[in-house]
């Protein structure tokens, strides 16, 4: 058995649920008190964290599908086995059809990542997520916000363009030169694809899981960029030489992007910037991805 025919999800415990008392009692108190701690509380039910309405609707999306294809949810913990009942009680409550797991008993887990597969990385810890995407693992840090989450059952993913799906080559030469050496470059090379970025990968594979679908497909997909014209084209030659069809695509010309990740319904928006993250986190989960230049001073 493999899960190379599925979308494959790895989630941190601390993401999928409200872990701040228990992390607090780690914290102040040491490995052995959360133990205790987590033991002492096994069966007292976790709050919804951050990634649970998101995990909810992926896994909604194996009900609407025949065959082995779908999604595969996998939860990556920094719990040990023993004190994970409790997770393990809390995903049993809630009916969420999340069978594997790695217990690390206060390791990272990143490093179970690969062997699983994994497309998607979401974490509430920094680290882990850094050391995610240098395996080349699409990752972001939730950034806790948002005003809700929308109950219907289409999944809405929001993408920012550079370092998030393509490479930062471009927002280098804007952080070092300037907005109008920016668009020259950008118009210069309109006719060359720009590099992969760390989601390149899951994009393809969640555009694989639309195309099973065909017309009804319940997931959405979305290019929420600064960019504007006449720095659109590259992106849009970028995506057709990768033959990758993205739903919908807004070039905001430097505008805040939340009202209109709020209008597109973003389940989940990914972004470099952490100015723009916690500017986007105020309408839709966020998730920051620690990548490129952007992020070098962190």
């Amino acid at each position: 058995m493999h899960l190379s025919n599925k979308l494959v999800i790895a989630i941190s415990s601390r993401a999928l649920f409200d872990l701040q008392d228990s992390h607090r009692v780690f914290e102040e108190r040491g490995l052995e008190a959360f133990a205790a701690y987590q033991i002492e509380k096994e069966n007292d039910v976790l709050a919804k964290g951050d990634a649970f309405p998101l995990v909810e609707k992926f896994l909604r999306i194996n009900q609407l599908l025949s065959g082995e294809a779908g999604v595969e949810v996998i939860l990556l913990s920094r719990n040990s086995a023993d004190t994970g009942l409790r997770v393990f009680n809390s995903i049993e409550h809630y009916g969420l059809n999340i069978t594997r797991a790695a217990f690390c008993n206060g390791d990272s887990p990143y490093r179970y990542i690969a062997p699983f597969g994994c497309h998607l990385f979401l974490s509430s810890d920094g680290q882990d997520v850094r050391r995610a995407l240098e395996q080349g693992v699409a990752a972001a840090t939730l950034v806790a916000g948002g005003e809700g989450h929308r109950s219907d059952p289409m999944l809405r993913f929001a993408f920012d363009g550079d370092a998030v799906i393509f490479s930062d080559e471009a927002e280098q030469i804007f952080k070092r030169e300037g907005l109008a050496a920016f668009t020259a470059a950008e118009q210069a090379r309109a006719q060359t694809p720009l590099g992969g970025g760390p989601f390149k990968g899951f994009l393809e594979a969640l555009q694989r899981l639309q195309v099973e679908f065909g017309p009804d497909c319940p997931i959405r997909t979305a290019l929420v960029t600064a960019r504007s014209a006449p720095a659109h084209e590259r992106v849009i030659r970028t995506l057709r030489e990768w033959n990758i069809r993205i739903d919908e695509s807004v070039f905001l010309g430097g505008l805040p992007k939340g009202e209109f990740l709020r209008a597109f319904g973003a389940d989940v928006f990914f972004d470099d910037q952490p100015n723009h993250c916690a500017s986007a986190a105020e309408h839709v989960a966020t998730g920051h991805v620690p990548h490129g230049i952007a992020n070098l001073e962190d």
